[in-house]
């Protein structure tokens, strides 16, 4: 089968992605093989490729927001056929035995293992993936749109819920791409007030289209105190201009598996009065499944550039340049 394997972690621009031929895998008895569709190209694959976050073994397939058909299961396999839809998301695998799993937070096993860094992704033509950790994907999102669902959603939304935004609350959204432009249809769904702040026009104008209350550059100042806010870009300098314009008792998530160096915190101007700075940590697969009806019913738009999957270099490259709207897949 064709794929894409990072080679050497390096700049972008100097190609660490390379395309290779692969054996088909097999899936195991408790695994199901998909014959991809679609697959996101998230940030995380573009902070793996360029070395911002490790790569657990040389030559993994990147990608982890797969779509596709099943076309062969293991013998234990009792949730998916052969023919059904499915979607392979970034939290592969968990102990289910740490006082994590049992606390409902498997997100923070001490063993879990990711899909596109542990183990192979979808920028190949087969995936595979223990069924437990497959999901069932509504029929409201074709497999294009389908796909950013599978992280850029989850996690968006994720870091919606680690903010704590009160019914009706002020929300400060900081970088508008694929994540970000979900999380805030289903905050104003919600009755919140959404303020954009983010560097690139056409992310601007794109939120402007969603019908935000407000927009502005990525280091401007809300037009109102936030109730709580959600840095998606991994720019930790922001970090200390957010915390100040939220309200007492505010919350500031950071979505993202890589920020960037923050600077020095001041206890009196960025987090007296009860603000609080969390980071958000993957995700647990029952987040997946609120999310997935959730967006389902609230017929969430899904602006998305398809790219085929020769062109799994360029659409990172235009990640990483910004030259991206709401997000990037490659379509099989």
């Amino acid at each position: 089968m064709k794929a894409w394997v990072v080679g050497e972690p390096k700049p972008i621009d100097a190609g660490p992605l390379e395309r290779v031929d692969r054996a088909i895998p097999e899936p195991g008895p408790d695994e199901i093989r998909v014959r991809v569709a679609a697959c996101g190209v998230c940030r995380t694959d573009l902070h793996l490729a360029v070395g911002e976050l490790a790569p657990k073994h040389a030559g993994v397939v990147p990608g982890h927001e797969v779509v596709g058909v099943v076309d062969a299961v293991g013998s234990e396999c009792v949730r998916f056929r052969v023919g059904d839809r499915a979607g392979i998301a970034w939290l592969r695998s968990t102990c289910g035995r740490c006082h994590w799993c049992r606390r409902g937070r498997e997100n923070l096993c001490e063993s879990s293992r990711y899909t596109g860094w542990d183990a192979d992704g979808g920028y190949a033509e087969y995936a595979v993936v223990g069924e437990a950790y497959a999901y069932a994907l509504p029929d409201a999102f074709d497999d294009e749109h389908a796909a950013p669902l599978l992280c850029a959603g989850i996690i968006g939304y994720r870091a919606l819920l680690r903010a704590e935004l009160p019914p009706g609350g002020r929300l400060g959204i900081y970088g508008f791409g694929a994540s970000a432009h979900l999380a805030a249809q289903i905050a104003m769904a919600q009755g919140a007030t959404v303020h954009v702040l983010t560097r690139s026009e056409a992310a601007r104008e794109h939120a402007r289209d969603l019908g935000v209350a407000s927009v502005g550059p990525a280091d401007g100042s809300p037009p109102e105190p936030l109730d709580a806010a959600i840095l998606f870009a991994p720019a930790g300098e922001l970090v200390p201009p957010i915390l100040r314009a939220l309200d007492r008792g505010g919350t500031l998530a950071l979505a993202g598996i890589y920020v960037s160096e923050i600077p020095a915190l001041h206890y009196d101007r960025d987090l007296f009065q009860e603000r609080q700075l969390r980071s958000v940590t993957s995700n647990t697969r029952a987040d997946g499944d609120d999310f997935l009806r959730l967006a389902a019913r609230l017929g969430i738009s899904v602006r998305t550039t398809a790219y085929a999957l020769d062109q799994a270099d360029v659409a990172l490259r235009d990640l990483a340049h910004d030259r991206l709207t709401g997000a990037a897949v490659l379509v099989l």
